[in-house]
């Protein structure tokens, strides 16, 4: 699984680039030294990363639960079929039909106000806070590694599945916070085309993993314990 999460990182880097990609280039770490602007982008990508943690700690959880029930293997299968007609909604027309519901589009709306206040301070626990909210706004891919995450079966397995997930995130967007004239409004539109085949694979390999991974059952009494009924 370490490698798995760090991999999916990686690849959804690219994503990261073309979704994220304005607020990196627009972090104030270009007017200090080249140490202290490494700092500042590290800082927020490290913000980042331990968002993405707690959000895997809490997904963990479930995994948990799931597992301690049995079904921990349906519930991948499911997750890997959700993924795979996400792919399918453009084509559909769903995506366009389908709207956050009021109450969570003003809390976005907070958090994006908040990560403004954030974006004109150049120190680093503002970078370090900016980077965390920017960890909890909506992303695909964000979300693709999370429902992922459930298939460790443990909260602080969840966390580290995520920990590691930013981690895999961190060399493309630090490489965009350092270098911004290279990374063009064309490119990271083209980058981010390739969201849809990254969730396709997600979604393949979760439903394999259900099916081929043997999962514990601890929903049924253990071999030689006596259930007094």
């Amino acid at each position: 699984m370490p490698y798995l999460a760090i991999s999916m990182g990686l690849i959804s880097s690219f994503h990261c680039v073309g979704m994220c990609g304005p607020i990196a280039l627009a972090l104030p770490v270009h007017k200090g030294t080249r140490a202290r602007q490494i700092a500042g982008v590290l800082a927020y990508n490290v913000g980042r990363a331990l968002t993405y943690a707690m959000f895997g700690i809490v997904i963990g959880t479930l995994g948990a639960s799931l597992a301690w029930l049995g079904l921990l293997r349906y519930a991948s299968i499911a997750v890997g079929v959700a993924m795979l007609a996400y792919v399918l909604w453009p084509a559909a027309g769903l995506e366009q039909r389908l709207h956050m519901p009021l109450f969570w589009q003003k809390t976005i709306n907070r958090l994006k106000q908040q990560m403004g206040f954030y974006l004109k301070k150049a120190d680093l626990p503002g970078m370090l806070l900016l980077g965390m909210l920017n960890g909890a706004i909506p992303c695909g891919m964000v979300y693709m590694a999370l429902v992922s995450s459930v298939a460790t079966g443990s909260s602080w397995g969840g966390g580290a599945f995520m920990a590691l997930f930013g981690l895999g995130t961190m060399p493309a967007m630090l490489a965009l916070g350092m270098a911004k004239q290279q990374f063009t409004p064309a490119l990271r539109t083209r980058i981010r085309k390739l969201t849809p085949l990254l969730v396709a694979i997600a979604g393949i390999w979760l439903m394999a993993r259900g099916v081929m991974t043997s999962y514990p059952d601890h929903s049924k009494p253990a071999a030689g314990i006596t259930i007094c009924r």
